[in-house]
């Protein structure tokens, strides 16, 4: 597998209840910081929301989830929440959804529904794209030979990396993972001496 699904940008959805207010947010989401930041951006819009219940899938392996209910019956939120994101076949999602109580209670079943349907609604909004799988590399080489390296790098298109001086130079970058087996031959033909410090 060298591609995967996710969502282009920002989406919003909504569902109402028996009184009850549903206000889903979807956003593009690739660590635990950005998982942290639009968590604390959704709480700051709807700091006097009765439920903040969220879930997000992170990794293109799917490895890393988590649903939180935030109060409501177990299973009742985060989970349909989660099952959207699934359903949808995505990563890289964290989805929040925010509810008003109506003061009528919607029972579990009734949960279950309105936190689906509100998510489902946000992703339904969303631009969903096909995205290539990237390795991330980390590359020790001479000093002598760090231009031949951008020079490389920027041919393939990317313009982004991180340069670490210290003892030798380490280049990080990221490269769509279908490339490894190109890229791995460009260093052993063009570098005279290098060293993977890591490919992931």
């Amino acid at each position: 597998m060298s591609t995967y699904f996710s969502i282009e940008t920002a989406s919003k959805g909504y569902f109402e209840d028996k009184a009850s207010k549903f206000h889903a947010y979807a956003f593009p989401c690739y660590n635990e910081d950005s998982f942290k930041a639009q968590l604390a951006e959704v709480q700051a819009l709807h700091p006097k929301a009765s439920h903040h219940c969220y879930a997000y899938r992170i990794g293109t392996d799917k490895n890393n989830f988590r649903a939180n209910d935030d109060g409501e019956p177990s299973g009742s939120a985060g989970k349909p929440i989660l099952g959207q994101i699934d359903s949808f076949e995505l990563s890289n999602v964290f989805i929040m959804v925010v509810r008003y109580y109506g003061g009528v209670n919607l029972g579990v079943s009734g949960l279950i529904n309105a936190y689906k349907k509100a998510a489902q609604d946000a992703l339904t909004e969303a631009h969903i794209v096909e995205k290539e799988i990237q390795s991330f590399w980390m590359v020790s080489c001479p000093y002598t030979q760090v231009n031949d390296l951008f020079n490389y790098l920027k041919r393939r298109g990317v313009d982004q990396w991180s340069e670490d001086y210290s003892a030798h130079c380490k280049i990080s970058f990221q490269l769509p993972r279908s490339s490894t087996e190109e890229v791995s031959l460009w260093l052993r033909t063009n570098l005279m001496k290098f060293e993977i410090v890591k490919e992931l």
